[in-house]
């Protein structure tokens, strides 16, 4: 696969993870992201022997849109400790079911299964379940179907999906949560926002919304 990248500098890098391609390597054996990515850095600045790339932070197979990852120590330690915090600015855009509110903001609690990799989402506190809270913002809709734009408070597993799902309003495509049965799942990683590695400057990556989830709304 050709790899998109999106920002690149002496400590980072982002790229674009299209939708059913894993970030990190597992069980399966299939191809990742991470693979391609020490691929080409290894290509770009001809390096021999193993390629040093931290996982920050990662996606849902079927998700698609920004990851990004650190070329160094340095920029492993500085980045991660954004994510600890935080600090970082994570927006997604999705399809959901149904006519969502203007504006809106979800807590909940949330409990995942290993074992049917899928989580439970509750109203108030329980047991092991960790907190879950997003705000997000409609930008079209058309009753059958809205265009939200998701701002992540905290990042736990399935969060945006099974906190849709339990409102009410089901991702397309998201046939795990109950939704509507689709090709692709309509959910992107749209916009990162974050602190660079080595000075305080602000590095904002955004990507297009698909064209194939702002059908859904015209």
């Amino acid at each position: 696969m050709k790899l998109d990248v999106l920002y690149e500098d002496n400590h980072l890098i982002a790229v674009f993870k299209p939708a059913n391609l894993l970030v990190q390597g597992d069980i399966t054996g299939d191809v990742s992201l991470m693979d391609e990515i020490k691929n080409y850095l290894k290509e770009k600045y001809n390096k021999p022997g193993n390629i040093f790339l931290g996982l920050l932070h990662r996606l849902d197979r079927p998700v698609q849109g920004i990851v990004l990852f650190a070329k160094t120590s340095k920029g492993a330690s500085r980045l991660s400790e954004q994510f600890r915090e935080h600090t970082i600015q994570k927006i997604y855009t999705a399809v959901v079911s149904g006519q969502t509110p203007k504006t809106g903001t979800l807590v909940s609690y949330i409990l995942k299964d290993e074992n049917k990799n899928k989580v439970e989402v509750f109203d108030t506190p329980h047991g092991g379940a960790l907190r879950a809270e997003l705000s997000f913002e409609t930008l079209a809709t058309n009753k059958n179907f809205s265009l939200v734009r998701i701002a992540l408070k905290t990042g736990r597993p399935h969060q945006i999906r099974a906190q849709f799902s339990h409102i009410g309003h089901a991702l397309v495509g998201d046939t795990k949560y109950g939704g509507q049965k689709n090709s692709e799942l309509l959910l992107a990683a749209t916009e990162l926002k974050f602190t660079g590695a080595t000075d305080s400057a602000s590095h904002e990556i955004k990507i297009e919304v698909p064209e194939s989830f702002l059908k859904f709304v015209k």
